[in-house]
């Protein structure tokens, strides 16, 4: 079964990555999620300001980490001592050099699909950092936006919520998407990406292997 898995990452992937370049995206296709690690440290300059957006992705492959051992200058809103000082380096954030998220999903014919809580994350995707990287498990690719955009509403954002079980929401307690509008909901921001523009300036490195939620 594993094998299976393997053969159909290996087809399905670099297709994807073709579809991301005709809409003006750089992408690479690692199976090897280390390589893929290398990869998204290798696009960063060392002279650049990094951050990045929530994503068990990126903490997941160890790159946060990994980019305070070398010596990069990084905004941690993690390192925040109260929420005030947090979204005050979220919004530093926007103009760091290189930004870091992941994606909820991904259409096979190349558009990326996300839902935002506070909308720091789309913000910086769509405008402000020099460059975003966006790595992603092949686990986020599905045949269409409009399957995407289901599968950010009812997959990702209910097993996203369950990170914090104090948020009194439906999905915290049912586990599905309940559509709902109080003000405790993650769900603000629905952001579908296109196109890049201007070219190259978001790069996507997928990965072979389910990463991430």
């Amino acid at each position: 079964m594993e094998t299976a898995h393997k053969l159909r990452n290996a087809k399905l992937g670099p297709r994807v990555v073709a579809a991301l370049k005709k809409r003006y995206f750089d992408a690479w296709y690692f199976d090897d999620p280390a390589q893929a690690a290398d990869k998204v440290v290798s696009l960063i300059p060392k002279d650049h300001i990094v951050s990045w957006g929530g994503s068990m992705t990126i903490v997941g492959l160890g790159i946060q980490e990994r980019l305070a051992r070398e010596g990069f200058s990084l905004i941690d809103r993690d390192k925040a001592r109260n929420f005030e000082e947090r979204v005050e380096l979220m919004r530093k954030a926007l103009l760091c050099d290189t930004f870091l998220c992941s994606a909820n999903a991904i259409s096979e014919d190349g558009q990326l699909v996300n839902i935002d809580n506070y909308g720091n994350r789309v913000a910086a995707m769509i405008f402000g950092p020099k460059q975003v990287i966006v790595v992603a498990g092949i686990n986020k690719v599905v045949k269409s936006v409009e399957d995407a955009m289901v599968r950010a509403k009812t997959i990702a954002a209910p097993t996203n919520t369950q990170r914090f079980p104090d948020i009194p929401v439906p999905c915290n307690k049912t586990g599905s998407c309940a559509n709902c509008a109080t003000q405790d909901t993650v769900c603000n921001y629905f952001v579908t990406i296109r196109l890049c523009k201007p070219a190259g300036r978001i790069k996507v490195i997928l990965v072979g292997e389910n990463l991430g939620l």
